[in-house]
Order: structure tokens, then sequence, then C-alpha cells
């Protein structure tokens, strides 16, 4: 075979199996891109909140060290020189807000620096003496301290104040991040610089669009892969269940329709296998048709055949007939009853031919009928025991245990009973005048289990000189006999009646014995 040849019957992976590999593909490179998105935002996330920190810190160190480097009276806390030392260190800090806090008067402190008069009222307000946020984008100089983000700050500076070292506090709001820091000013006792600044995302608005634009499109494609892992698994259910089908509709008769399967694609190859199996039982029925009509054509063809051979079969006993009455004319009465015997013998040789003509010539209705198989063939061979005696040739009969139906009763074979016997009587008595005196004649009924139909086999075999080889092609032809006084008409019988059943008549080759069968259907189909 040539090597492309054995390269085309490689066999190739099923294409559900290929697209569920596709689909095993899609969503892991969806889950991993999905997992990158979140990885990259979340490490820009940390980056930007350490380098906002790192930023506050800077500059509220900054801011201290130069108040306390500005400051000329030490002990009394100068608020210009605060809002100063503020706006020139912050100036150079984008996004930075800050401010110097002591605590208030409430809370006792003796540390705390006096608060020089002439301080606007209000300034005191939990402790915050001065305030400046000049890289502010908005319009004019902001000068009020952010009261949605006070909590925070109060927190950092309470810390600070507490432990007289820098605190931190950091409120994170989905991918933006708050950060309040405190430091005390050396120096100066109960006087803290506090900055206040965002971690915006490293993208920027359109970068953190297009990320959050790229997740939902990466979470529909995940959507879309799990739809369709559905959409395959019921896919390959439905396929599952057009394959069952079409084993069944393979097995049972072509009655029998595939049901649709509900997917579309697959309900157009069950539809077409539909479409092929009402063609299959159109052709058929045109087929059996044909058959019949065959038949009968072969009866009418073989009907002038059959014309000119009776007619030969009748005229030799005519002519005998005619002899022996004119030799009776001219005899005594002897011989005259001889020839009246003589003649007898050749009417009775004219009605066998005509009767078994006339057999041959209707038409074989059947009857149908469940047969108890090994009484059947016993009492078919008890008929002809009474003939074998006289040879003495040994007459048995055997049912193979596959024919034996079960306990129930079920699993007969189905035929007509009276046809069959006829054809296995003439079978019986042609073995049994071609059997040797003393010889020995068998029945056997046996089952042959098929894939497709069962059949029933009747063997009839004989030990006598057998069929010759010359006459083996033309013995089930009607008047074709092998002895004098046969009709020729018995094995032709056989072949109308095994046809009839929709099976067939023949011999079988044998070395040693002459073997004739009937195979005819186990059960006829519906």
């Amino acid at each position: 075979m040539p090597h492309n040849q054995m390269g085309e019957r490689v066999t190739r992976t099923a294409v559900s199996t290929q697209l569920a590999i596709l689909w095993s593909l899609v969503a892991t490179l969806c889950l991993a891109l999905i997992g990158v998105v979140l990885l990259v935002t979340l490490s820009a996330q940390g980056q930007q909140i350490a380098l906002a920190q790192q930023q506050s810190l800077a500059a509220c160190d900054a801011v201290a060290s130069r108040y306390d480097l500005s400051l000329q009276t030490p002990g009394a806390a100068n608020l210009d020189l605060m809002h100063a030392v503020l706006d020139i260190v912050l100036a150079r800090m984008e996004g930075v807000e800050g401010g110097f806090w002591s605590p208030p008067p409430s809370t006792p402190n003796p540390a705390q620096p006096p608060v020089p008069p002439g301080r606007a009222a209000g300034a005191t307000t939990s402790g915050f003496l001065a305030y400046a946020f000049p890289s502010y984008q908005g319009s004019g100089i902001k000068r009020d301290i952010p009261e949605a983000e006070t909590p925070l700050i109060l927190d950092a500076l309470t810390a600070a104040s507490r432990g007289a070292r820098v605190a931190a506090r950091t409120v994170r709001n989905g991918q933006d991040a708050v950060l309040a820091t405190a430091c005390p000013v050396a120096g100066h006792p109960g006087l803290y610089v506090w900055m206040l600044t965002r971690a915006r995302p490293a993208l920027g608005v359109l970068g953190e669009t297009s990320v959050t634009v790229l997740a939902v499109v990466l979470a529909v494609l995940l959507g879309v892969s799990l739809y369709l892992a559905i959409a395959l698994r019921n896919w390959r259910r439905k396929l599952d269940q057009l394959e069952r089908a079409l084993s069944v509709a393979g097995e049972a008769e072509a009655s029998q329709e595939v049901p649709l399967p509900g997917e579309r694609d697959l309900d157009r190859i069950a539809q077409s296998v539909n479409r092929y199996l009402a063609r299959t039982r159109t052709l058929q029925q045109q087929a059996l048709k044909l058959e019949a009509q065959l038949a009968q054509a072969e009866r009418f063809a073989a009907l002038g055949k059959l014309a000119a051979q009776v007619a030969h079969e009748i005229r030799n006993p005519t002519g005998a007939m005619r002899l022996k009455a004119e030799n009776a004319l001219a005899g005594d009465s002897a011989r005259q009853q001889s020839a009246l015997r003589s003649i007898l013998g050749q009417l009775e040789r004219i009605e066998s031919q005509v009767a078994s003509l006339l057999a041959l010539t209707q038409p074989v209705i059947l009857h149908y009928e469940p047969v108890d198989l090994s009484s059947w063939v016993h009492e078919v061979i008890d008929a002809h025991r009474e003939s074998a005696l006289v040879r003495r040739i040994t007459l048995s009969a055997d049912v193979a245990p596959s024919a034996h139906p079960d306990g129930s009763g079920a699993g007969r074979p189905v035929f007509d009973a009276a046809h069959v016997r006829r054809a296995v009587d003439n079978l019986l008595l042609n073995a049994l005048q071609h059997a040797p005196d003393g010889g020995r004649v068998t029945l056997d009924a046996s089952r042959l289990r098929s894939p497709s139909v069962d059949r029933l086999l009747v063997h009839v075999t004989d030990d006598g000189p057998g069929v010759p080889e010359a006459e083996r092609e033309r013995i089930f032809e009607p008047f074709i006999t092998g002895r004098a006084e046969g009709s020729g008409l018995g094995l032709a019988l056989v072949r109308e009646v095994a046809s009839a059943h929709r099976g067939r008549a023949y011999h079988a080759q044998t070395n040693a014995h002459t073997c004739f069968v009937i195979d005819i259907p186990w059960q006829p189909s519906s």
C-alpha cells in the first residue's frame, strides 16, 4: 500500500475533542490575562502608595526642619512663619497639602507652645494651627482643612503625639489611597507637622479606564467560553444520542425512524438518515413486488417447457396402454387381465404426474405459525419408518440444541408446517429410493444464528450413490430425475416451497453422503 494511503487511515482526533481542547486553551488564556491585569494593577497601586508615603514623609521632615531653623524666637508659635514654610516647601511637591498642629486646650499639655495673640477665631479647632495647599488645582487659594480626611489626619497626629515619633495612616478607596503623615517638630514640644497626599493609579484616568475595559472584555470572553463549554457538552450529549439511535436503526428494521436530537446540525443528519430509510422501505417494497412478478414470470416461462415435457411424459404411458389394449383384443382372457393391470399402472403414473404438476403450478400460499420443531421433526420421520423397514434402512432424526426453545416456549421457529413437511417428505422419499438396502437416512434440524437474520436449516442425508456432478445444477428443475419411474417434480416442489419462505434449497457438497438442505428464515421478517 502506498505511504500516503496508509497515512490517510491514521485515526484523527474527533472534532468535539478538538473543540474541547480549543475551549480549554481560550479559557486558560482568559484567566491568565485577567490574573496579569490584576497583578499589574495591584503592583502599580502598591508602588504609588509607597512613593506617596516617601513624598509625604519627605515633605513632613522638610517642613519641620525648615520651621525649626527659621524660627528666631524659640518657644513662641509663629503662624506667619508656618504658612510661609508650608508654601515654600509644598510648592515643589505636587498634590501634597499639610499644616501644623498642637493638642487643643481641652487636652492639658504643659509643653504646648503659647498661642500668639491675634490668631483667627476658630484656629484652635481640633488643634490645627496653619494649613497650606500650594499645588491646589482649583480656583483661588485653598485654606480650609479637608473635612472628609480630618479624622484620618487626627488619627495620625494622635499616634505621633503619643509616641513622639513619625506616624502614618492610609485609607484605600478602590484603586485610590489617601495617606496622612504626622511628625514632631524637633525642639518644639507639643508642635507637630502633618501632611496629606493621595495616591492615584499609575496609568492615569485613561489607563485606568483601559484596564477596566480590558477586564470587562476578558470577563465577557470568559463568560462566552463558559457558554461554549455548556453548548459543547450538550452537543456531545446529543451526538451520543444520535449515535445510539443510528445503531438501533441499523440493527432494527428500516421502518424505525431516527428521532431528532434537537440540535440543528444533528437534526439535518437525522433527517437525511430518515429520508434514506424511507427510500430503503420504498425499495424493499418494490423489490418484493418485483420478486413476486419475477416468480410469476418464471412460472409462466416454464409452462412452455413443461407443456412439452408433460406431453412427452404422458405420451409414453398412453403409447404403452394402446399397445397393451391392441394385444389384449387379440389374446385370451389371461392376456387381457394382464393388459388391464398394466394399463391401470400406467394410469396411476399419469395421475401422479398430473398431481405433481398441479401442485407445482399452483401458487404456494403460506400460513405461518410457531412450530415445536422437535415434535414436528419426529412426526415427519415417523411417517416414513414403515417404508424404511421394508428395505432395512435406518431412519433417524436429530434436532440441534441451538434449535430448542427456552423454558417458556419463546424462540420457536415460525413457518408453514404443512408446506415445509411436503418438501421434506419429497426429500425423504428421494433419499429412501436412492439409499441401498441396509443403508441410513438422517433428518437433521438446526438453527444458524446470524447478526442479521437467524436461519432454520433442515438436512436430509443418505448414503446412496449421490447425484452426478453434471446433474447438480439442473437437479431442481421439473422433470429432471435419475430414475425411470420418477416424475422429476419432487425437488422442483422443494425449491418452490423454500423460495416461498424467502429461502433456498440446494444440494450440499459432501464426500461420502448425499445431502439436500432447506434453508429458510427462522422467523419471517415483518
